[in-house]
């Protein structure tokens, strides 16, 4: 994939100097920043739209996560057989491994 364009740059540098005085550290500046012309160049298709090896917000219960989301904690834990597992098998297997 072909990198930045300069109209990603000039993009990139409006949004970062926004971030920045609104208060936002540098850090998290250049994150929404890079974020923002990312999701952009996904829209235009200039770049892959790739899912992330996520686990689920921590906060939620196993129950209101994904199958994914949950073979990902499962993967994590090294459970085996979790490939063939459904749902309430997932959430049963972590919660066994984890006490």
């Amino acid at each position: 994939m072909p990198k930045w364009s300069s109209k990603d740059e000039r993009q990139y540098n409006h949004i970062k100097k926004n971030a920045l005085d609104d208060g936002k550290s540098v850090e998290r500046a250049e994150e929404i920043a890079a974020r923002t012309v990312n999701k952009q160049r996904r829209k235009e298709g200039r770049t892959p739209n790739r899912v992330t090896q996520g686990t689920g917000n921590p906060n939620r219960s196993l129950e209101q996560r994904s199958v994914e989301e949950l073979r990902n904690v499962a993967s994590k834990m090294k459970i085996v057989g979790r490939g063939k597992m459904r749902k309430a098998e997932l959430v049963s297997a972590i919660r066994a491994k984890r006490h």
